[in-house]
C-alpha cells in the first residue's frame, strides 16, 4: 500500500509489523543490561520503564494532535528509540549525566545504526526518526535540520518531559535510600537550598539551564520551567490534568519568589 509522504512524493509507509519488530528488538536489546548489581539493575529498570511510559504518552499526543496512522507509527518508533543510548551510557560510565559521560541522544543514534534496526524502512522516515532522537534532549533544536517537518522532534521532546515529570514526582514520594541512584544526576539534595539564578530564570519565563543548577531543588525548578518549552495543546492539557507541576512545587522551599515563579508557569497551562 502506498501513501503520500509528509515529505515529498510517494513512499512505502511503515508497516505495523515493522513497528512490532522494533518493539521486539528493544525488549531483547535491553535485557542483557539488567545483568548487573542491584543498584545497576534498579537504574536500568528505571530507563526501561521510562521508555514504555514515553511510548504511552506519545500515543496520547498522536491521538490528540490528529496524526495519521503512518505518522503515529513514526512517532511510536521515535518514542521507543529515543533513549536507547542510556543503556550503553550507564554500562560504561554508571551515570545518566551526559556531562560526565557522553550525549545519550547521540549514543542512541549510534545504537540505531550499529544495530541496523531501520534497515528496510523508507529513507525519508529514517531521517525523521533519527533526527527526532538526536535532537530530543537539546535545550533548543538546531535551526537547520534535514527533516522537512519538526513535528516528531517537537512531539518526542514533549512526550519525554511528560514522563520525566512522572518519574520525579514518584521518586520524591520514595524514601531517599530507595531511589535509583542515577535518577538525581548526582545532585545533592539539601533541604532549603536553591539558587536565586534558577528562580529568576523561571520567573522570567525562561528555561532553566542545566549548567546553572547546583542542587536537587534547582533541578526541580528546571523541570518546572519546561512548561515554557511544550509545543502542543495536548501536552499542556495532559500536564495540567496530571498535576505534576504542583506536586513538584510542593517539595520546594516555601518562599514567596518561588511561589510567584511557579504561579506564572501554572497560569500558562490554564490559558
Amino acid at each position: 500500500m502506498q501513501t503520500i509522504s509528509i515529505l515529498t512524493g510517494t513512499h512505502i509507509s511503515m508497516k505495523k509489523s515493522q513497528l512490532d519488530d522494533l518493539v521486539a528488538w528493544f525488549d531483547g536489546y535491553v535485557e542483557p543490561f539488567l545483568i548487573t548489581d542491584d543498584e545497576g539493575e534498579k537504574n536500568i529498570r528505571l530507563k526501561i520503564g521510562h521508555t514504555r511510559k514515553v511510548c504511552e504518552a506519545m500515543a496520547l499526543l498522536s491521538d490528540g494532535e490528529g496524526l495519521s496512522e503512518n505518522e503515529s507509527r513514526i512517532a511510536a518508533a521515535v518514542a521507543l528509540l529515543h533513549d536507547v543510548g542510556r543503556f550503553p551510557q550507564y554500562r560504561r560510565w554508571r551515570t545518566f549525566l551526559d556531562s560526565d559521560s557522553d550525549n545519550h541522544a547521540r549514543l542512541a543514534v549510534d545504537v540505531i545504526r550499529e544495530e541496523n534496526i531501520l534497515a528496510g524502512f523508507d529513507s525519508a522516515e529514517v531521517i525523521l526518526i533519527e533526527e527526532a532522537v538526536r535532537f530530543h534532549n537539546m535545550l533548543t533544536p538546531p535551526a537547520i535540520v534535514k527533516s522537512p517537518t519538526r513535528k516528531f522532534i517537537n512531539m518526542i521532546r514533549d512526550a519525554d518531559k511528560l514522563d520525566i515529570w512522572r518519574v520525579f514526582v514518584e521518586l520524591l514520594a520514595q524514601p531517599p535510600e530507595e531511589r535509583p541512584s542515577a535518577a538525581a544526576l548526582g545532585l545533592e539534595d539539601v533541604p532549603g537550598s536553591v539558587s536565586d539564578a534558577c528562580i529568576s530564570a523561571l520567573n522570567s519565563g525562561s528555561i532553566v539551564r542545566l549548567d546553572t543548577i547546583s542542587c536537587f531543588n534547582d533541578f526541580k525548578l528546571l523541570q518546572i520551567s519546561w512548561v515554557y518549552d511544550l509545543t502542543s495543546a495536548t501536552s499542556r492539557r495532559l500536564l495540567r490534568e496530571r498535576g505534576y507541576i504542583p506536586a513538584l512545587a510542593a517539595t520546594l522551599p516555601k518562599r514567596a519568589d518561588i511561589r510567584e515563579a511557579v504561579s506564572k508557569a501554572l497560569a500558562l497551562l490554564s490559558a
